[in-house]
């Protein structure tokens, strides 16, 4: 057991390197326009209850080059981000059965008509 601890210790300092490593520019505002542009979990469409609050979601995960920014972050439920890690969002869209182009379409409708406005 204690092998298994010290794996998830190693691996959350190594995120957390990689996470101070980038140039995160997302602000709180931001966030909040993203969480009401979405209305729910990107993925899955589930709603904020008053016990679980969605989480930011890299699309591109920071293990494979992203950001949180902008253009590269979405809400998810928590087990929406806990299934996709670090997985590529259309092989894990395909991998869980749900809709990959309306994820892409509503994608990027979002993060233009954010670019828009900020």
């Amino acid at each position: 057991m204690a092998v298994s601890h010290t794996r998830r210790a190693r691996a959350a300092r190594r995120r957390k390197r990689r996470v101070d490593a980038a140039d995160n520019d997302l602000t709180p505002a931001q966030w909040n326009a993203i969480l009401a542009a979405w209305g729910g979990c990107a993925y899955c469409g589930a709603q904020a209850s008053a016990g679980a609050s969605l989480q930011r979601d890299c699309v591109l995960p920071i293990s494979r080059g992203g950001r949180y920014t902008l253009d590269n972050v979405v809400p998810a439920c928590r087990s929406c981000n806990a299934s996709k890690c670090n997985e590529e969002v259309t092989h894990w869209l395909r991998r869980r059965r749900l809709d990959e182009r309306a994820f892409l379409v509503r994608f990027y409708e979002v993060t233009g008509a954010l670019a828009d406005v900020t």
